[in-house]
């Protein structure tokens, strides 16, 4: 029989590409699932790992394989020392890995961070590799995050995470849907970087930048919005799409932040006014966006102000998909699925992870 209670190390690194999110949780089934975050720290990348990690998709064969295994190395060397000073022993440390190519379309999802370096270098049971089994099952393998929200957040109607990438999970006829909504802080921060800066803080700058009503119509218009159903945007969606958009405006940094802002407030605020099944619907909001004031005005304007931003403590803001995805490694050592094909689209509900020790 199952054990009951459990207590993982869930490991981030999101597109953003800021740092390694460590999360020591504990999660208990009792008539429904519980968790606390019990500890957890940003470990920022040094300069060089940082540099290669946002610039991975342009290297060669050899030099991705040479930093795969460097970036599971040093993961585990930073769990070890986690551990050590934390008095801690995990069960297991359940790792995202960091994307380097995401072509569902071509059954193909490439998370780097080797399994099998991070389990000698820490010294733990490691899982990861959590998204191929679903792709090769006809899934986008993503977002994996959903099974987490409804087993761990029930009450809320509407789980949004503003990272690199916004996306949304809720329940709608009775099944768990999810998708990328639009960017986020990847191209935010992007802008906030030619200003000297590594994010716009509070979204302050984007509230001095005037709104360009052409930008934000074209972007309004791209076609990724008009699809229906199971999606998912990667890196190069951003690049294909709309980075060449905003290169071609000849916007200011404050222009483009603000009419950005201000795209994604409309986007995401439809997505829940479609959804919705009553006036005064919850929402959960998570990710370095959560703290860009701006944009919460911004989308509450666009909501009507009916709606009831769900409180969220700081470790929760930051560290709430490293806690998934310890969730996702406890459900994979009960073998239960821990991902759904509701929302990524595969043929059936799966339980992806690879296990090394």
């Amino acid at each position: 029989m199952s054990p009951t209670q459990y207590t993982m190390i869930g490991l981030m690194s999101g597109t953003s590409g800021d740092g390694l999110d460590i999360a020591y949780c504990s999660y208990e089934l009792q008539d429904q699932w519980s968790y606390e975050i019990l500890d957890a720290v940003t470990a920022p990348f040094p300069e060089e790992l940082g540099s290669k990690l946002m610039n991975c998709h342009k290297l060669s064969a050899l030099e991705l394989a040479i930093l795969d295994v460097d970036f599971g190395k040093w993961m585990g060397k930073k769990v070890r020392q986690y551990c050590s000073e934390k008095q801690i022993k995990p069960m297991a440390v359940c790792s995202h890995g960091h994307t380097v190519f995401h072509q569902p379309a071509r059954q193909l999802s490439l998370q780097i961070g080797n399994g099998w370096a991070l389990h000698q270098a820490s010294g733990e049971k490691v899982i990861n590799d959590f998204r191929m089994h679903d792709v090769q099952l006809g899934g986008q393998g993503a977002p994996l995050v959903p099974i987490g929200d409804r087993l761990l957040f029930s009450a809320i109607d509407f789980c949004i995470n503003l990272g690199g990438i916004a996306n949304i999970s809720m329940d709608s006829s009775g099944k768990r849907i999810a998708f990328d909504i639009c960017p986020f802080n990847l191209l935010l921060n992007s802008e906030a970087k030619k200003l000297g800066a590594e994010y716009d803080k509070g979204g302050a700058w984007a509230k001095e930048g005037r709104l360009h009503t052409p930008l934000y119509e074209a972007l309004n218009a791209l076609f990724y919005y008009s699809k229906s159903g199971v999606k998912s945007l990667g890196r190069e969606d951003l690049e294909n799409d709309f980075i060449p958009l905003i290169n071609s405006s000849g916007l200011s940094e404050k222009e483009i932040l603000r009419t950005l802002v201000e795209h994604f407030a409309f986007q995401i605020a439809n997505v829940i006014k479609h959804h919705q099944s009553n006036d005064q619907p919850s929402v959960l909001i998570t990710g370095g966006g959560a703290y860009n004031s701006f944009f919460i005005e911004c989308l509450a304007k666009q909501l009507d102000n009916k709606w009831v931003h769900t409180f969220a403590a700081q470790e929760l803001i930051e560290f709430k998909e490293a806690l998934i995805f310890g969730f996702l490694g406890v459900l994979r050592l009960r073998n239960e699925n821990n991902c759904l094909a509701s929302v990524t689209g595969a043929r059936i509900d799966s339980c992806g992870g690879v296990i090394y020790g």
